[in-house]
């Protein structure tokens, strides 16, 4: 392949990692979540001053944040990515909103501010770093219907 075609593969298997990471958290599939992580990987989430380090931390740190949600839904955007090699950094915009099992309610717009790493198997997060840019705490009124659906790709 071409140097061109490499660099739009990595681009789309990043964006891929990208989307994958959120179908993970979406379907509280915590292990996946850790997988797509290389081994020392990091997760920072600064405005709660919490940091995750490495894939065993990382899938606990997830399941503990997604447990204090009643609901909660993700949507990714397309990023920006910057390659270098084997590794690259780029930027992931995401949109939240649900409700903590406290009754707040949380609507945000955020970045992930990312590093990646190329490896045996494929991209892998070195580390993600949340930012959150908007926050609205105004009580959401709708909510998810009495019974879940959990379809599978």
């Amino acid at each position: 392949m071409s140097a061109v075609q490499v660099a739009v593969v990595d681009r789309f298997e990043i964006e891929e990692l990208r989307a994958e990471v959120t179908d993970a958290v979406m379907m509280r599939d915590f292990d996946r979540v850790a997988s797509l992580f290389t081994p020392d990987g990091a997760m920072r989430w600064p405005h709660i001053d919490k940091e995750f380090v490495g894939r065993e931390e990382i899938r606990a740190g997830i399941e503990w944040g997604q447990g204090l949600w009643e609901f909660f839904v993700q949507n990714v955007h397309p990023g920006v990515t910057r390659l270098d090699g084997d590794s690259a950094t780029g930027r992931g915009h995401v949109q939240e909103f649900g409700r903590m099992h406290d009754g707040s309610s949380h609507l945000n717009y955020a970045l992930y501010h990312d590093r990646y790493q190329r490896t045996r198997d494929g991209w892998r997060f070195s580390e993600r770093v949340y930012e959150v840019r908007y926050l609205d705490s105004t009580p959401l009124t709708g909510s998810p219907p009495r019974r879940l659906g959990h379809g599978r790709v």
